[in-house]
Parts: C-alpha cells; sequence; structure tokens
C-alpha cells in the first residue's frame, strides 16, 4: 500500500507546495491541506506505518526530518526546528519517538 491508496496525489502535491520554503512546515496545516485531518484513525495508523520508515512502531527524530520526502522524493527535508517543534507535537510520552496514537492527535486539532 501506497499514501496515495490513503491520500489523494492533488492533495498531497498541495500541501507539498504550501510548505516548500524552509520553516514553513507545519503539522497542523500539512494534515488539513493533504486531507490526512479527514482520515479515520484506522486510516492514519496505517499512513504512520507506511512513514514509520525502519518499521520500528515510532517515527524517531532522524526519520521525521524526511518526513515530507516520503509523500514525494524530491520534497525538501525538514530544517531543525521544524523537526523539533513536529515531534514535540506529537511525541505525547517525551521519549523522543513518535508512536501511531502520535500521528493521530492532528487528526483533532
Amino acid at each position: 500500500m501506497s499514501l496515495t491508496d490513503i491520500l489523494s496525489p492533488s492533495d498531497i502535491a498541495a500541501a507539498l507546495r504550501d510548505c516548500q520554503a524552509p520553516d514553513s512546515f507545519s503539522p497542523k496545516k500539512f494534515f488539513q491541506i493533504s486531507g490526512m485531518s479527514k482520515k479515520s484513525s484506522s486510516q492514519l495508523k496505517e499512513i504512520f506505518r507506511i512513514l514509520d520508515n525502519d518499521q520500528s512502531g515510532f517515527i524517531e527524530e532522524d526519520e521525521l526530518k524526511y518526513f515530507l520526502q516520503r509523500f514525494e522524493c524530491g520534497a525538501r527535508v525538514l530544517t531543525t526546528s521544524e523537526t523539533k517543534t513536529f515531534l514535540a507535537a506529537a511525541d505525547h510520552d517525551g521519549d523522543g519517538k513518535i508512536g501511531a496514537e502520535g500521528i493521530t492527535c492532528f487528526k483533532y486539532r
């Protein structure tokens, strides 16, 4: 399964266009534009599984900086500031990584 099986390619493209400039990425806005905020919890967990590059059950900071590239190969890398802000917003227990439940928090924001 790929992200385009769950999300519209045109919505993904629009979300990526919105955050092309460094330090312009907002997880909440990206989730809204890409359509992720409208997906069910089970669909978000599937998206999480696809984004979890090493299939560890968590998205760590090193994986998170490449978040946009998981949607499109040529997308930019998140800046250090963006990565830390994203991690802080979704890391509920402060362990430095995001579990599947952390990604679902953007659905309700």
